[in-house]
């Protein structure tokens, strides 16, 4: 967490920098850019960067979890997506349709999605206890997370994050291969839900919670 009054111009200047890249961006990948402000939340709106171990999940996969992360947050809830844009981006594009007020931020290496504003929160890994001053220990209701690497050191790093945010209810979505170690750190179970990417992976994925749910 940072000490440093002094960040605050630097964020602003990132800020912009981010907006500006997206833009060019989209321009580059083709993504209409008009008077429609859901478009950048779209899924797959920033490309993914394989060399920061980037997948996006496909439409379908991002939809059912963001409704699941809802469920479980409540009306008035808070929802953490740490390394997980595309779910973040779904519960934006669902927003305008939602009756309930809950809210989501995203934890994401990628400075790219700073052009999310204040719901961006730049994350690394390897300091997992190094966060924006506002973000209070266990302030949200769940916390989504999809590590960016299948091992142990990367997944217990980040379940300090996920102990430090969450009230009590985490899901998980890694590679079948962690099982024992969701198990082993954060008591979490396996589901039989099975979540695809856009982008067919060499690993088999699942999810992994420490609730009772009906969607999963």
């Amino acid at each position: 967490m940072s000490d440093s009054e002094d960040d605050v111009p630097q964020l602003a200047a990132e800020t912009l920098a981010a907006l500006q890249e997206f833009y060019a961006e989209s321009g580059r990948t083709g993504h209409k850019q008009d008077s429609d402000p859901t478009d950048k939340f779209s899924v797959g709106a920033m490309e993914e960067d394989w060399h920061m171990s980037q997948f996006w999940y496909n439409e379908e996969t991002a939809t059912r979890l963001a409704e699941e992360v809802l469920q479980q947050a409540g009306t008035d809830g808070r929802i953490a997506c740490v390394s997980a844009p595309s779910v973040y981006q779904k519960l934006k594009q669902m927003e305008s349709d939602r009756p309930d007020s809950a809210s989501a931020v995203l934890l994401e290496f990628d400075r790219r999605f700073a052009a999310y504003g204040d719901e961006f929160i730049f994350y690394d890994y390897n300091n997992p206890l190094f966060l924006r001053e506002d973000i209070l220990p266990q302030s949200f209701d769940i916390v989504i997370v999809d590590p960016p690497y299948l091992s142990e050191e990367c997944l217990s790093k980040v379940a300090l994050t996920i102990k430090y945010l969450t009230k009590g209810k985490i899901l998980l979505c890694t590679g079948s291969i962690m099982e024992e170690h969701a198990g082993k750190l954060m008591d979490l179970k396996m589901c039989s839900f099975l979540p695809k990417h856009s982008h067919n992976l060499a690993n088999e994925f699942r999810c992994y919670i420490n609730y009772e749910s009906s969607l999963l």
